[in-house]
């Protein structure tokens, strides 16, 4: 009797060790390595208000940014809508700033670490389930990077894509 439980809990412990080796590792590709926040702008030198009721101002320290890139000086900035999403290791992600509208779309991927407080990503802008642009940009904490888009009511659609984190 002895040497049949004996028996079963080598067993036991032989199922538990087999289903262990089996499971499966956890995928490192998932691993959050950073966080990025994107920013959908309606820029005009004509009357800021045709972005519509719900856009907000951006601050002058902004609008600067924005000015100092010669294709996008304009007179008035608003901002239409922001997505924050974070950035896996080796997959890629998706920012929708207009959410749920799925109308304007940045797919982006980490291709790793560029230098200290920087990463180096594929970007591809999607306007109408179409691919617009692809750019392979090393993004800076803090340094958003600005994409002029299409024109839209008088005026211009432009990207915003921010680094926010590294981990």
């Amino acid at each position: 009797m002895k040497s049949i439980l004996q028996f079963k809990r080598g067993l036991i412990a032989l199922l538990c060790l087999f289903f262990l080796a089996e499971a499966p590792a956890q995928d490192s590709g998932k691993d959050q390595v950073g966080e990025l926040v994107t920013t959908l702008y309606f820029a005009t030198n004509g009357e800021a208000s045709l972005a519509g009721a719900s856009a907000q101002n951006v601050s002058e320290e902004l609008a600067a940014a924005m000015r100092r890139e010669k294709s996008l000086q304009y007179k008035n900035y608003k901002v239409l809508g922001k997505d924050q999403q974070p950035v896996f290791r080796s997959y890629e992600n998706w920012a929708s700033p207009l959410r749920p509208s799925e109308e304007i779309l940045l797919r982006f991927e980490s291709q790793g670490k560029a230098l200290e407080q920087s990463m180096r990503m594929d970007l591809e802008l999607w306007l109408s389930r179409e691919k617009m642009m692809k750019a392979d940009r090393v993004l800076k904490i803090a340094k958003p990077l600005f994409i002029g888009g299409p024109d839209w009511r008088g005026g211009k659609l432009i990207l915003g894509v921010e680094l926010i984190s590294l981990k």
